[in-house]
């Protein structure tokens, strides 16, 4: 078995009880809502119409977009909490459509000699209606089944842990064997909770107890291998730290940098991968995450909503102070290097059309198509970057940021908003072009922890030896050994971890 296979497998444990929490606690939380709201919408025909049309307006609603509004409306809450409402509103169409039309569906004259035995409206539901409409019913549960455990992959960027982090990670570091990984674990762990359902199908309509029994247990085996991993890691509790990291290559190394760290002084530690880079700062805020590795630039913009840049060892110390005082985030120190945003076109371009700055390029005053990750359009530094230079007819296009270079080199787009420590700018050959207009500020990598873990012992003292250790020469090989030499983060940690030492001990 591959080094990479090993570290999925390696993950597997992990990722899955998490994506099996989510899935499970959301699916009974729908039945639980969807159950008695059907059995009272097949009475009443307004009810019905009602909380259908509720129902399906929820489920048109995008499940990121859903996954950011619940965040928003739930105080800005990341983690499990907003991923399981949103999952368990997805489950409620399903489960209540088949639960009014399976109890609708019963033949009026058995409900009728029911009642004409002398049953309650109790009885009648619980001895004829539920069990006559029972293979119509759990025939909703095995949709909502396969729709919940199927947009659980979409819980990653709110902190949520499920297998959707392998695709993240796959899509960010250029790792198909990751994303492949992920989609393949998602659809069997679907394909198989449907098939233990529909037993369940099964034996409603055949009046089976056996088969029912066995279905039962099946889901039961299931689900509890599934949820061993965070069930243990819950009553094992102690001395837990969380890691988060955005997605994008570098990150998923220090955070593991960062964990390796922290276990060596005896934390256990949690990593929350593939957050949005906003939604680290909001869970750093409220304490949800422990650290995190941040930039100035970001801070700056995002956060501070400021547009005026400064030298750089003032805009760094605003910044720890708005984080300090604002944030409530104790800032660690910088790490060494920066990873700014730079505009980049292939050495065979900038030969050809002879440009070494953005000025250059921009004088040659023809259309541009140039590609950037899918926040970058939205920030200062682009609007900046068509005021100060002569760029209004440049085309955007929005791509995952792992994409772009391959667009690049490919001829697709014409430049592309590049990370400067992106260990993909020399294996496709692309120069970054000199800012004499400085449009972009200072990218300087913080490491941030936030004041609860900063008060906990031996919690800053672990992480401190990263600070002022890793220069732009050395993240620029780590995210190289990511991206084009296919390695892992957590091995690519450990040589970064090795090195850090090795030069300290020198």
């Amino acid at each position: 078995m591959s080094e990479t296979m090993r570290d999925l497998v390696a993950n597997l444990p992990a990722y899955l009880g998490g994506h099996m929490l989510l899935s499970v606690a959301a699916l009974a939380a729908a039945l639980a809502v969807s159950l008695p709201l059907g059995v009272a919408a097949s009475r009443r025909p307004r009810l019905a119409e009602v909380s259908l049309a509720v129902a399906g307006v929820i489920q048109t609603v995008p499940g990121l977009a859903l996954l950011a509004l619940l965040m928003l409306l739930l105080n800005e809450r990341t983690g499990f909490l907003p991923a399981f409402l949103a999952l368990a509103l997805y489950g409620v169409l399903p489960i209540l459509a088949n639960t009014v039309v399976g109890i609708r569906g019963v033949d009026p004259a058995l409900t009728e000699a029911a009642r004409g035995l002398g049953m309650s409206g109790r009885q009648t539901l619980w001895r004829v209606e539920l069990p006559l409409a029972a293979p119509v019913l759990i025939g909703g549960v095995r949709t909502a089944t396969v729709l919940v455990v199927g947009t659980a992959t979409l819980a990653t960027p709110v902190g949520g842990q499920s297998l959707g982090n392998y695709i993240f990670a796959g899509i960010a570091t250029l790792n198909h064997a990751s994303t492949a990984f992920g989609c393949v674990a998602a659809a069997l762990l679907a394909v198989g909770l449907d098939q233990l359902v529909r037993l369940l199908e099964v034996a409603a309509r055949r009046r089976s107890r056996r088969l029912a029994c066995a279905a039962a247990a099946g889901l039961l085996l299931v689900v509890a291998g599934g949820l061993y991993e965070p069930v243990s890691r819950w009553l094992g509790g102690g001395n837990r730290a969380v890691v988060a990291c955005a997605s994008f290559t570098e990150q998923y190394t220090l955070s593991h940098a960062l964990a390796r760290r922290l276990e060596a002084a005896g934390f256990h530690t949690e990593r929350r991968e593939g957050m949005g880079y906003g939604m680290l700062h909001v869970a750093l805020r409220r304490g949800d995450v422990d650290c995190m590795v941040a930039y100035t630039g970001d801070v700056w913009t995002m956060l501070m909503k400021r547009q005026d840049f400064s030298e750089r060892e003032s805009m760094r110390a605003e910044v720890v102070r708005f984080l300090e005082e604002e944030y409530g985030v104790v800032c660690v120190g910088r790490l060494g290097y920066e990873n700014a945003y730079a505009l980049a076109i292939t050495r065979r371009r900038a030969e050809e059309w002879k440009v070494d700055s953005i000025a250059d390029l921009a004088r040659r005053g023809q259309p541009l198509r140039i590609a950037g990750d899918i926040g970058v359009f939205h920030r200062p530094e682009w609007q900046r970057l068509r005021e100060r230079y002569p760029l209004g007819n440049a085309e955007p296009v929005t791509m995952d940021q792992s994409l772009t270079y391959g667009a690049l080199a490919a001829g697709e787009v014409d430049a592309v908003l590049a990370y400067s420590s992106d260990g993909r700018i020399k294996l496709f050959g692309l120069q970054l072009l000199a800012d004499p207009a400085e449009v972009f500020p200072p990218y300087d990598a913080l490491l941030l922890v936030s004041r609860a873990a900063a008060a906990r012992p031996g919690f800053v003292d672990a992480v401190r030896p990263l600070v002022g250790a890793i220069d732009p020469d050395t993240i620029q090989e780590a995210n190289g050994r990511v991206d084009v030499g296919q390695q892992p983060p957590r091995r690519v940690a450990e040589w970064l971890l090795d090195k850090i030492e090795s030069g300290t001990r020198r």
